[in-house]
C-alpha cells in the first residue's frame, strides 16, 4: 500500500482494494494500523477523498527481500528469462519499490530511464524451445555438485552421457547455455539439446582461480575470435549491413567501394566454413583463396543440380556425403 501511495500520493479505497485484492474494510483497517504506527497516512472523507500519504514519506529501498535481491542481481534479464528462472514476481515487487523511491520531489518533470529504454534479450524469430527447466537446473547448480547429463551435439542424432563440473548458466542472444568443464576443459552446452541431468554426490571439481565469468569470457573469446583462413570477396554495398549482422567479428575488413560493390575480408577457422556465404546468393563473389572459391563453386553446382527441373529419366538425387559436409 505504501509503495502504491508513494507513486501516486492519493488513491481511493476502491482502487487500493482492487490493486491489493482485499476488501475496502481491510484497506481502512490497515490505514488505521499504519497511522497508529507513526506512518503519515490517513483517510480523507468526502467526494474527492481517499487514502493519502503525506509528501516526504519515503520507503527505504534498502529493505529488499531475498527474492527481490536475487531478481535485481541478474539485471539485464527480461520477461521470458526471468519467468523461466521463477523470478518474475520478485522482480515486479523490486521494480515497484524502486519506482516508489524514484517518485521524489522535484523529479515529476523527468522521465525515468525505464520509460525510455526497453531491454529485450530474446532472439528474433524464435519460438518456444524444448529442453530442461531452467529454474530447476539453476536451483540444482546452487549445491555445486557434479552433473551427469544427457546431451546431443549439433552433429549427432542422439544424446550421449557425460559427467561435467558446472559453473553456472548464461543467457546469450535468446539462448540458454550450461557452462561446465568437460574432462577439465570449459564447454558450452545449449539447453535445448540438454535432455536430462542428474546431480551426483561428488562436489564439482572447479579449476583453481576460475569462475563462471572467467570461463564464459574465455569461451566467448574462443567462439568469436577470427580464424586463420582469410577469404576475400566482392559484396554488394546494399548487403553490407546484413553482412555485419550475420558475420559479426568474422567480417575483418571492408574496402574499395565502387559502382555498388565493395571488397570484404572474412576470416574463418577453415575453408569449409565458407558455406555460410551461400546465404548472400548472387550478391557475393568469392575471390581468394582459390580453395575457398572452388568450395563455393562445388556447393553452388550441387545446389543447381539438385534444384534443376526433374526429367522423366532422372530422379532427384540426395546430397552426397562429400558435399553435405559439416
Amino acid at each position: 500500500m505504501l509503495l502504491l501511495l508513494q507513486t501516486r500520493q492519493r488513491m481511493t479505497t476502491t482502487e487500493l482494494a482492487e490493486r491489493l485484492e482485499v476488501s475496502r474494510r481491510t484497506v481502512l483497517r490497515d490505514v488505521e494500523a499504519l497511522s497508529i504506527a507513526g506512518v503519515p497516512v490517513y483517510a480523507e472523507r468526502g467526494r474527492n477523498g481517499g487514502i493519502v500519504l503525506l509528501p516526504g514519506a519515503r520507503f527505504d529501498a534498502a529493505h529488499l527481500e531475498p527474492g527481490e535481491l536475487e531478481a535485481l542481481s541478474v539485471a539485464g534479464l527480461d520477461g521470458e528469462p526471468l519467468e523461466r528462472l521463477g523470478l518474475s514476481a520478485a522482480h515486479e515487487r523490486a521494480v515497484g519499490k524502486i519506482a516508489a523511491r524514484q517518485a521524489a520531489p522535484g523529479s515529476a518533470n523527468l522521465l525515468r530511464l525505464a520509460d525510455l529504454v526497453v531491454v529485450d534479450s530474446s532472439a528474433w524469430l524464435t519460438g518456444p524451445t524444448a529442453g530442461v527447466d531452467v529454474a530447476e537446473l539453476a536451483q540444482a547448480l546452487r549445491h555445486r555438485r557434479r552433473l551427469r547429463i544427457q546431451y546431443r551435439r549439433s552433429a549427432e542424432g542422439r544424446a550421449s552421457t557425460r559427467v561435467v563440473d558446472p559453473y553456472g548458466l548464461v543467457a546469450k542472444s535468446g539462448r540458454w547455455y550450461l557452462i561446465a568443464d568437460d574432462q577439465g576443459a570449459g564447454r558450452l552446452f545449449a539447453l535445448e539439446r540438454l535432455s536430462d541431468y542428474e546431480p551426483l554426490d561428488a562436489p564439482a571439481a572447479i579449476r583453481p582461480g576460475q569462475s563462471l565469468r572467467t570461463v564464459w569470457a574465455a569461451l566467448r573469446e574462443r567462439t568469436e575470435t577470427s580464424g586463420q583462413v582469410s577469404v576475400t570477396a566482392r559484396l554488394r554495398e546494399s548487403r553490407l549491413d546484413l553482412a555485419r549482422r550475420i558475420l559479426g567479428a568474422r567480417l575483418h575488413e571492408v574496402r574499395d567501394a565502387e559502382r555498388g560493390w565493395c571488397t570484404v575480408v572474412v576470416r574463418y577457422r577453415d575453408v569449409e566454413a565458407v558455406r555460410q556465404l551461400l546465404q548472400f546468393g548472387d550478391h557475393i563473389e568469392v575471390l581468394t583463396p582459390p580453395s575457398a572459391r572452388e568450395r563455393i563453386r562445388q556447393l553452388a553446382a550441387d545446389l543447381a543440380e539438385r534444384h534443376a527441373p526433374p526429367s522423366d529419366d532422372r530422379a532427384v538425387a540426395p546430397p552426397s556425403d562429400a558435399v553435405r559436409g559439416g
